[in-house]
């Protein structure tokens, strides 16, 4: 296993082989036997993984069975090479098992035995639970159909070692909060299935509320569980651990701090790295906080003796903070002093350099970990470039934000500087986004059009494998440029709406299907509006401009009368209703909070999106107010040159 203290620093070439075989028939699978050939709860949790996700899209209950049977019937074994070859089944000629962590082969033995053998064979158990995600996204699914294409060959290995996302049962998010841990087991499995191999925890104390209304379970209950379930399948646990008492040059603040995060440790079952924020939040000097942190390791290690440390500069030398010379501290420290018991650094948002940088300032013993924000669209690392102000308004600062051409880029750009990434999430607003980091960090050269049609086939179905691609690329489109002027919009409404016409009752239960619609509708609402009050803005400059003719006052009332159609005269009301439709079904299906009024965000800026969808998109608000003062103005001269300012 890659656990976070024994992957290799240096970047690992992909490994990714696939035979070509001659046309070989479609294998049936309807009456498959699935086999956990290696012991133990990873490959238990492979095999059961891949038994109920064929069950939810076929309706076909496979049978786990303790060995392979004999007879035809087919077979799906699952376990490390060194497992399957006891049982022999060894590759065919020409097929390798990479000997790398998280690697895994995957082929059809027929000539040990009367029926066919479909092999997943890890290099290691994990490797195992990734062989049984990618034979997921391979098999040919649908009512009560079950098969896959009996020239399956391949063998592959990840190039980056880290893939993992931060997951945090927190009220700050707008999703988590609201989940049990079998919906956390399912968004592991999904997120397994196309490679993720580490998660990050929050701990029951950071800079957030105490507790949120949508809590299942109280935090650290939660946490605990989390951590044993992903160790279950054996995915790396790290904790997001900000510092964020006053003042650690206090022994007293000190021993309190390390007695919380002692009590923290002791209660999970697994933690493979600690990452500790220098800020966002957090406000201690660079010194201070390594010698914290070198106490902290110390209490760790009692109760996972291999677990790592590891802290960003985040904040340091921030414009508009008292932190001026924080990072050259950061840097001096580890350059001249090079902390034998620190692990690792971390790059997330508000480093005051680049990766690049921040990587050639840094002694080479210490990787470097990215911290990608994937999850926000404005005051943010890594903002929409030229994002609408109208979208910008009502959308805010956290939607659903598919942006996979977008973050592909971003991915690109800065894979060579460090060695793996766990992204910066705040809800599975960002679905998509994850999925696009996770398959490029297994195979950087993956094309962003193929990973979105293996996410569209795999989670809404083959029939909308091309479709629903296409609207995600459609979803990002849209908030390129001025809106007025995006064509994209309505062509991307036309997709959704077009696949929600298609759709089974079951297909309209799909949360990543209600994600597209609510943004599809959402977006085409958004345009529609701003056409519609843009023209109106444009008609009350002109009524303003007959005022030397028919008087200030009566230029302004015209005016005013106008910008008011507006609000009387409502358009696209259909697609309104829509989106409310679709914020209500992500909510019962996934415990979306789109609404602070309705569904109890925890606030507008966190998600809540459809509390501003009404937001004016003109200058309506600010005319009414001049309206308001020009009307008090003491002669009729004064009002007409205060007008004139306005239209000119």
């Amino acid at each position: 296993m890659c656990h976070a203290a024994g992957c290799t620093l240096a970047l690992v070439l992909i490994l990714m082989v696939a035979v070509p075989a001659s046309s070989a028939a479609e294998i049936d699978l309807s009456r498959a036997a699935v086999v956990a050939v290696s012991p133990g709860t990873v490959a238990a949790k492979a095999a059961a993984m891949v038994v109920n996700e064929v069950e939810k899209r076929t309706r076909i209950t496979l049978e786990i069975t303790a060995a392979i049977p004999g007879g035809e019937r087919p077979v799906i074994a699952i376990g490390t090479a060194r497992d399957l070859a006891k049982k022999g089944l060894n590759p065919p000629s020409g097929l390798d098992v990479p000997q790398q962590a998280d690697g895994y082969a995957l082929w059809v033995d027929g000539g040990r035995r009367p029926g066919a053998t479909i092999c997943v064979a890890g290099y290691d158990k994990r490797g195992a639970l990734f062989g049984a995600g990618r034979l997921l996204r391979l098999l040919e699914m649908a009512r009560d159909k079950l098969a896959l294409d009996g020239g399956v060959k391949l063998a592959t290995a990840p190039q980056i070692p880290l893939r993992g996302h931060q997951l945090g049962y927190r009220p700050k998010t707008n999703t988590y909060d609201g989940w049990t841990l079998a919906m956390w087991e399912q968004y592991y499995r999904d997120m397994a299935v196309f490679g993720m191999n580490a998660i990050e925890l929050i701990p029951p104390r950071s800079d957030d509320a105490a507790d949120s209304p949508h809590f299942p379970k109280p935090p650290m209950e939660t946490m605990a569980a989390m951590s044993r379930l992903a160790d279950q399948y054996g995915l790396d646990v790290w904790i997001w651990y900000p510092a964020i008492d006053r003042d650690y040059t206090d022994a007293a603040t000190v021993q309190a701090a390390l007695k919380e995060r002692e009590e923290v440790f002791k209660k999970l079952p697994r933690v493979d790295a600690v990452f500790v924020p220098g800020g966002d939040p957090g406000d201690t000097r660079p010194d201070i906080l390594l010698a914290l942190m070198e106490k902290t390791k110390q209490v760790l290690n009692r109760y996972h003796p291999k677990a790592q440390i590891w802290v960003s500069p985040q904040g340091f030398d921030r414009p508009g903070r008292d932190r001026v010379g924080w990072l050259k501290m950061f840097i001096d420290i580890l350059q001249t002093q090079q902390p034998k018991w620190l692990d690792g650094v971390v790059f997330g948002p508000q480093v005051e350099m680049s990766l690049p940088e921040l990587r050639k300032a840094v002694p080479a013993r210490y990787p470097i970990r990215r911290y990608p924000d994937i999850t926000h669209c404005m005051s943010c690392q890594y903002p929409v470039p030229g994002w609408d102000p109208a979208f910008r308004a009502t959308e805010g600062r956290e939607p659903i934000n598919p942006r996979p051409m977008g973050y592909a880029r971003v991915f690109t750009y800065l894979q060579p500087y460090s060695y793996g990434f766990i992204t910066y999430s705040e809800g599975c607003n960002d679905d998509v986004n994850k999925v696009v980091w996770s398959s490029l960090g297994w195979d950087p050269a993956a094309k962003v059009e193929d990973i979105l049609k293996e996410y569209s086939r795999y989670f809404i179905g083959p029939r909308f494998e091309e479709r629903f691609a296409q609207g995600l690329l459609g979803l990002e489109e849209d908030w390129e440029g001025p809106l007025l002027e995006n064509q994209a919009v309505e062509r991307t409404l036309r997709i959704f709406q077009a696949m929600e016409r298609d759709a089974t009752p079951q297909d309209r239960l799909n949360w990543r299907f209600q994600q597209g619609l609510y943004r599809a509708y959402y977006d085409a609402y958004i345009q529609r509006r701003l056409i519609h009050e843009t023209a109106l803005e444009r008609r009350a400059l002109e009524d303003l401009k007959t005022a030397s003719q028919v008087g200030a006052l009566a230029a302004m009332d015209k005016a005013e009368e106008t910008l008011n159609q507006a609000l009387t005269d409502s358009v696209a009301t259909d697609l309104r209703a829509r989106v409310f439709e679709m914020a209500e079904a992500l909510f019962q299906s996934i415990r979306m909070q789109l609404s602070v009024e309705r569904y109890q965000a925890i606030a507008v800026d966190r998600g809540a999106n459809l509390d501003q969808i009404d937001k004016p998109l003109t200058r309506a608000p600010w005319l009414r107010e001049e309206f308001a003062r020009i009307r008090g103005l003491g002669s009729e001269q004064q009002r007409l040159q205060a007008i004139a300012k306005i239209t000119d």
